[in-house]
């Protein structure tokens, strides 16, 4: 099992840093070379660029509210999450249809039933533990 991991290209953990202008503010991203593949592909589903893409990410996570502390977490969680739903079938594999034409609220409703419907019954749930640092 561990050799499809282990095997893989070491550039795909690789990373790189660059640096990006988000809403006038000078700033810099590190993400492995894989997550900035997925970013670059989604960015080009929508007619983007990457700083485009990060910027109009960034700028809709602050009008949701969300606190942006760990920015590069957050973009790797969006790259994770991009791949679940493509295996989910909730976006389409060809990279020809823009994100943005999808039933975003009906993906989002089929994702919660998927997760309430995999939760383990009353009485053998798993206990999770966050350290206060993340």
């Amino acid at each position: 099992m561990c050799k499809l991991f282990i095997e893989a290209d070491p550039a795909l953990w690789d990373s790189t840093t660059r640096s990006l202008r988000i809403e006038r503010m000078v700033t810099s991203v590190r993400l492995e070379n894989f997550f900035w593949a997925i970013l670059e592909e989604i960015a080009a589903r929508d007619g983007m660029n990457l700083v485009q893409l990060i910027t109009r990410l960034h700028g809709e996570s602050i009008e949701a509210g969300h606190d942006l502390g760990n920015f590069a977490s957050f973009l790797r969680v969006c790259c994770g999450r991009y791949q679940a739903l493509q295996l989910s079938g909730d976006i389409p594999g060809d990279l020809e249809t823009p994100i943005a034409t999808l039933d975003s609220a009906s993906i989002l409703d089929k994702e919660r039933n998927r997760a309430a419907a995999a939760r383990p019954a009353h009485g053998s749930e798993l206990t999770v533990v966050r350290s206060a640092a993340g």
